[in-house]
């Protein structure tokens, strides 16, 4: 698993037709299509839904990290000896992927 990400209508319409991954951003409010600003695009490889046709699940082709610490996924830290550990190394300094 890569991330979590929510959709709505419109998100899910934007992915299946374009071919890549588009969620909806509860906190900017609009869509976001993945990799606009850092170029680490998810292409669709394959569509699927629950049992309830409530929950979708993509299968990506990932470009880049998922992440936008530059992890390669958003599940890096783990519940190990009573505290949270990260589990990976980033795979890019998120300062060269957003500019700051």
């Amino acid at each position: 698993m890569l991330m979590l990400a929510w959709m709505n209508r419109d998100a899910v319409e934007e992915t299946l037709r374009t071919g890549y991954a588009c969620y909806w951003s509860r906190s900017r409010r609009q869509l976001w299509r993945k990799g606009e600003t850092s170029g680490h695009r998810q292409r669709l490889v394959e569509f699927r839904s629950d049992c309830d046709g409530d929950t979708v699940l993509l299968l990506v082709d990932q470009t880049g990290a998922a992440c936008h610490t530059g992890q390669h996924n958003c599940f890096f830290r783990a519940w190990r000896q009573g505290r949270l550990e990260t589990i990976g190394t980033a795979d890019i300094d998120p300062k060269t992927i957003y500019r700051t």
